[in-house]
Formats: C-alpha cells, sequence, structure tokens
C-alpha cells in the first residue's frame, strides 16, 4: 500500500483501537459487520471505483455508505467505513484491504481482550501448515472449487473443539473468501497481524488534558525508542494528575505529573 493510502489505512485503524479502548463496540461484532463489507467491496469494481473517485465530493460517498450499508450493519460500522471514503486512496483495491484489515484487528482485539492472542497466533500457524501440507485441502480451498460456505463449513468441521473462536472465524475468512491468493497465504498473513500485535507494548497513559496527535507521536516515538518496540498509547485524561503526564508500560510507571512528584516529595520527608 503506497503514499495517500496508508494515511487513511492509519487514520483508520486508530479509530478502530479508539472504539476497542472504549469499550464501545464488541470487537466480534465489528469484524462481522467489517467483513461483510469487504465481501461487497471484493465483488464490485464499481463500487470500488464509486468509493474512491478522488474526484467525487466526500460526502457523497459518505451517503452512498449509508444508502448500501445502513441497514444491514451497524451504525458504528457505517460510521468507520464513511470515515475512510472520506479519505484519500491510491487505488481503489486498497480500501478493501484496509476495511479487512481493520475486520482482522477487531477478531484480534477480541483474542487480545480475553487472553487468547498468543493461542491465536500459534493455531493460525499450525492450521496454515496443515493446508500447505495437504494436497486435498489445498484443492477443496482453491479458487477452482466452488461453494464459499461449504469451505467455512470444512474449516469449522476442521477445527470444532480444536481452536480458539478467533482462530476459528480468520480460519474461515481465509478459506471462504481469500480473494485471489491461496489459503495457506491468507492464514500467514493473519500470522503476522496477530504477531505484529503482540510485539507491540500498550502504554497507558493518563494526563491532566487530552494530547495533541503531535505529542501523542512524540510520545510514541520515544517509548519506542526506550524499550524498543512498537508501543500503543492508550490514553486517559486525568485533571487531578495537575500537570503533566503518567505513563505505565509493562508494569513500570513513569510518572512526570505535578500531583507524582508531590507525593514522592512528601514520602521522602515523610521517610
Amino acid at each position: 500500500m503506497r503514499g495517500v493510502s496508508r494515511v487513511s489505512q492509519a487514520a483508520g485503524q486508530e479509530q478502530v483501537e479508539a472504539l476497542l479502548r472504549a469499550g464501545s463496540v464488541e470487537p466480534a461484532a465489528l469484524a462481522e459487520d467489517l467483513f461483510g463489507i469487504t465481501g461487497a467491496l471484493a465483488a464490485s469494481a464499481g463500487l470500488r471505483r464509486a468509493l474512491t473517485d478522488p474526484s467525487r465530493d466526500g460526502e457523497a460517498k459518505a451517503s452512498l455508505v449509508t444508502r448500501l450499508f445502513g441497514d444491514k450493519v451497524s451504525g458504528v460500522a457505517v460510521d468507520l467505513i464513511s470515515g475512510l471514503v472520506r479519505g484519500r486512496w491510491s487505488a481503489s483495491g486498497d480500501l478493501t484491504d484496509t476495511v479487512e484489515s481493520l475486520a482482522v484487528s477487531a477478531v484480534l482485539a477480541g483474542a487480545e481482550r480475553a487472553g487468547r492472542l498468543e493461542a491465536v497466533e500459534d493455531e493460525l500457524f499450525r492450521f496454515a501448515r496443515t493446508v500447505a501440507a495437504d494436497q486435498g485441502l489445498r484443492d477443496a480451498f482453491s479458487a477452482r472449487t466452488e461453494g464459499d460456505a461449504r469451505k467455512g463449513e470444512l474449516v469449522q468441521s476442521l477445527l470444532a473443539g480444536k481452536a480458539s473462536p478467533e482462530t476459528v472465524r480468520l480460519a474461515v475468512q481465509a478459506a471462504s473468501a481469500p480473494r485471489g491468493l491461496r489459503t495457506e497465504r491468507m492464514l500467514a498473513s493473519f500470522v503476522e497481524a496477530a504477531a505484529e500485535r503482540r510485539r507491540q507494548l500498550v502504554a497507558e497513559v493518563v494526563a491532566a488534558i487530552p494530547l495533541s496527535e503531535a505529542q501523542r507521536d512524540r510520545l510514541a516515538a520515544a517509548l519506542q525508542q526506550l524499550y524498543g518496540r512498537a508501543v500503543r498509547l492508550n490514553v486517559d485524561v486525568d485533571p487531578t494528575v495537575v500537570g503533566g503526564i503518567r505513563v505505565q508500560v509493562a508494569g513500570e510507571v513513569l510518572d512526570g505529573t505535578v500531583a507524582g512528584r508531590l507525593a514522592e516529595a512528601h514520602r521522602r520527608i515523610a521517610g
């Protein structure tokens, strides 16, 4: 993905993460909505062009999203896709790729919330190896083989009781809607997404006032340099911290708030 598409994708990813952090949406439900929209986009080149045409007004494209999907998916999903189509895209297919990647993120966020993310990564990897090593499964999941629903049912029969629900959902997606890729390659891309999510550290940030985008970027960059890994920020606003910020990463607290410094000074005096 190139240029302006990367910017639009990043904006969509940030919005999804914000929704999930706020607890205002159920990850599995959001994923189903986004996978459904992915399917609609993948099936219609005309729709992809209409929603990514740079000559069309952004609000007109958002209105088209509402007309097409407003009675089929949640309002949260409609708002999310409307935001995406207001952005700019280098290629029409980038929108489809982005919506699917956001759906995958929602599934993985649900696994992370349930403490199953590592298991999902491992299960997807093992299933990808199983498919790659079995000519019968490769044929069954081939694009030449008709019956997407039957492919999904085959995945469920193979993994039922043996894998996490998030693994099953992603495996069904890879088998029934690979969008021109081999099923094992789609599974590998989902493994990579899970691994990337696991490699990220989460920084719980408390600030006296909301942080600007530039401040968030600088803080994330500083923490990444400090810890040597990508860091995702969860930011809460708490006026009682008086000033500065408090950051907790992997059990370590970095307290730069006025309240924190006063508390530390008090402990030293008392001691």
